[in-house]
């Protein structure tokens, strides 16, 4: 088992990455002495291919469980969801040392994160990420939130897991659109950090993509230190933290123009990645050799790396939006190099719309 520490004080926790954990969790929680009442909230997919495994597990550890399933999608990440959630929870009678699990990707994680972070004005949760993207990414750093219509994570709260365990096994069940979009945050991680791991990825996307063992487990592991120090560093994301944000600016404006349904996240970072590099070309930040090396690991992994069919200036407008947004401000992660990057907040709109139109 690999092991990766998120230091935050009073608020540190740990990352258990191995392959069979769903099957381990009930012995593993009793090893936090954590609250015999357990709320696990999933999607139907997710229950139908794990919750058997984690129910068993929990039962035979004498947990109370109850089962919440909502819809699958990004576009049920919201308000009215919550909502449902409470009501369940509230019937459930869950208390405040009652513990909540996290069970399926991203807004799985998300959404459990933020009912956590507000009801009873705060519960315990644990994490399992069963999707490579919540895996490196949205299951670490205690970053919660549900959308509004106008835009990606508007309504949210930092509010940390207790832990979080990564079972290597459920990405064997997962469609190879999904394995995509955690590689593209994987490669984000070398670009922004660790131009060694750049460097690996570049020589090992093709086993990467076939989840040879070593590859994939070696590419979570660093992918979830990264995001661990910097977390560690800058847990508000007031400076540090930002860099994580490499391909989101233009990622998540494309989702948003698009309902969150014409690209799955990954895909969305993906472009936002080769745009930002793009622009930092343009900006006279970094290399084109560098730019066009960052695009074709992109390319070469299966991504897109250009949009088609949305204005730019819609596009720009829907930069206005993000919630990073500082003084009516776009921000950006640029390139300086690979495994160096920097945040910038003075790009002139005719430049964003010029590499938007090349």
């Amino acid at each position: 088992m690999e092991v990766v520490h998120v230091g935050l004080k009073e608020r540190s926790y740990y990352l258990y990455i191995d392959k069979g954990l769903i099957k381990k969790i009930g012995d593993r929680l009793n090893e936090m002495e954590i609250d015999k009442k357990i709320a696990v909230i999933t999607n139907p997919l997710v229950n139908n291919l794990y919750g058997h495994y984690l129910e068993d597990s929990l039962k035979s550890a004498d947990f109370n469980i109850h089962f919440i399933d909502i819809p699958d999608g990004e576009e049920y990440k919201t308000l009215e969801t919550a909502l449902k959630i409470y009501d369940s929870l509230i019937n459930f009678k869950m208390e405040r040392q009652s513990f909540l699990i996290a069970l399926g990707g991203g807004v799985i994680g998300d959404i459990t994160g933020f009912v956590a972070a507000t009801y009873l004005r705060g519960v315990p949760y644990v994490q399992i990420p069963t999707t490579l993207l919540a895996q490196v990414d949205s299951s670490i750093g205690g970053k919660t939130a549900v959308n509004h219509p106008k835009g990606k994570n508007l309504i949210g709260a930092f509010y940390q897991p207790r832990s979080v365990f990564i079972d290597i096994d459920t990405l064997k069940t997962l469609p190879r659109e999904e394995i995509l979009c955690g590689t593209a945050e994987i490669i984000k991680y070398g670009v922004i950090r660790d131009r060694d791991f750049f460097e690996y990825l570049e020589g090992n996307i093709e086993r990467l993509m076939n989840l040879d063992e070593e590859v994939i487990a070696y590419s979570i592991k660093r992918s979830c230190e990264i995001k661990a120090d910097v977390v560690s560093r800058d847990e508000r994301e007031s400076g540090l933290r930002g860099i994580l944000n490499f391909g989101h600016t233009i990622g998540h404006a494309i989702e948003s123009l698009t309902d969150y349904r014409g690209y799955r996240h990954g895909e969305a970072v993906a472009i936002g990645m080769a745009y930002a590099s793009r622009l930092s070309v343009k900006s006279g930040l970094c290399s084109n050799e560098d730019c066009m090396r960052v695009i074709n690991l992109i390319e070469n992994a299966g991504l897109p790396a250009t949009i088609h069919g949305l204005d730019a200036d819609r596009i720009i407008e829907a930069l206005y939006l993000d919630k990073k947004v500082r003084e009516e401000k776009v921000r950006f992660v640029l390139l300086r190099k690979i495994g160096s990057v920097e945040i910038r907040s003075d790009i002139p709109n005719e430049l964003i719309r010029k590499v938007l139109t090349n």
